[in-house]
């Protein structure tokens, strides 16, 4: 018997949203070699000027560089230990420091749901995962949109990295309830079955204004796939074998932040906000290239399954992001330079060359965005003294 056309793939089959396995490493390194796109991509960070000048020569070097580093890659283990050394380069070169704290509380044994606070991308999970990395756990599973693979290569680069698909596209109320049950059996397949961690979003998109809250509905997602297998299953179960983790990235500044900035004003203005074409692919390279200054990483406790909704479940997951938020000096500063709450700015570990640095940064904001620039750095002080954000 033929399927419908518009029949909907079973919940339990992850064949469209899962990582790619070792065996589909080498022939995807190979369409990749093989795209264009991609190569003429990586020409114009790592061959600027001869891209402008010699395109065809520049992609054949490009082609050939790609070529010669992926060839003794053949798993996805061997491809992000290649990613490590890129990754390590990227902090030397783009951060002051990056620290991390509580991974030693958690047992290394285990999987654990890893929800964070959402700023960049590409670049929270990369630091959870670096993290891990070196500390010889195994790295997460990565929770990603589908509205971020708007190219192959994308989609492909993605995967490779241990990255699942999050349907955001899907139409109608009958394919979302479909794509959310298929979501939520493949991450309590991921930590139940294979004992395997993941990395998740508190929310949907990064949050532009400095406010981390969790999405209790991303919660209740989670609870489908128990919910499907025992319909009496109580919240606290569902909670506790899926071994919440909270996590908290701080950035002592964001290199999207006058994109962000710009966003935040046109939606106050009423001005319908539209991205360029593939700007969320643009944003992923300025997060990883742009000067972060200091980042801290802090893993939460595991959540107890002590809350008898998901409501309270997020307040947890709240109370641990907020508690485990660092405040550099940039959040300190934005504060005092709004005029807001002058009695929570803490200038005390405010040096000179804190203060020259957040100067020279916010001058080269364009005047009309420096309120909208200013909010987010501020407003995690802010909800760190429960005040409403500006």
């Amino acid at each position: 018997m033929t399927a419908s056309p518009d029949a909907l793939p079973p919940v339990d089959d992850f064949e469209a949203i899962r990582p790619y396995n070792d065996d589909e490493v080498v022939d995807t390194l190979a369409r990749l070699v093989r795209n264009d796109e991609f190569i003429d991509t990586i020409t114009r960070y790592r061959l600027p000027k001869l891209a402008r000048v010699a395109p065809r020569v520049a992609r054949a070097l490009a082609r050939h560089g790609l070529r010669r580093a992926v060839r003794n890659i053949h798993t996805v283990s061997d491809f992000q230990n290649h990613i490590s050394h890129y990754m390590a380069r990227m902090i030397q070169n783009t951060t002051n420091t990056f620290s991390v704290e509580g991974l030693e509380h958690l047992d290394q044994q285990k999987a654990y749901l890893f929800i964070g606070n959402h700023r960049d991308i590409a670049l929270d999970p990369a630091f959870v995962n670096y993290a891990l990395y070196h500390s010889g756990r195994s790295t997460v599973r990565i929770a990603i949109g589908d509205n971020l693979l708007q190219k192959p290569y994308v989609t492909d680069l993605m995967r490779l990295n241990k990255s699942f698909i999050v349907p955001r596209s899907a139409r109608g109320k009958r394919a979302m309830l479909a794509a959310y049950q298929q979501l939520s059996n493949y991450i309590r397949h991921s930590i139940v079955d294979d004992n395997h961690p993941i990395w998740l979003a508190q929310r949907e998109g990064r949050a532009k204004n400095g406010v981390d809250r969790t999405d209790s509905a991303i919660i209740k997602m989670l609870g489908m796939a128990r919910r499907m297998k025992d319909k009496d299953a109580s919240v606290n179960d569902t909670i506790a074998e899926l071994r919440i983790v909270p996590v908290s990235i701080s950035y002592e500044f964001d290199p999207c932040d006058q994109q962000k900035a710009r966003e935040l004003k046109a939606r106050h203005d009423g001005t319908a906000y539209e991205k360029i074409a593939y700007e969320d692919i643009l944003s992923i390279a300025a997060g990883i290239t742009g000067h972060k200054g200091r980042v801290r990483l802090v893993f939460g406790t595991p959540l107890t399954g002590d809350q008898d909704n998901y409501d309270s479940a997020a307040q947890e997951i709240d109370r641990q992001v907020l508690n485990n938020y660092t405040l550099f000096p940039s959040h300190y500063l934005a504060l005092e330079a709004t005029g807001h709450a002058p009695e929570l700015v803490d200038v005390n570990n405010i040096t000179p060359a804190d203060r020259q640095a957040f100067n020279k940064r916010l001058e080269q904001v364009p005047e009309d965005l420096r309120p909208w620039w200013l909010c987010q750095y501020a407003n995690p002080v802010l909800n760190r003294a429960g005040r409403d954000p500006l």
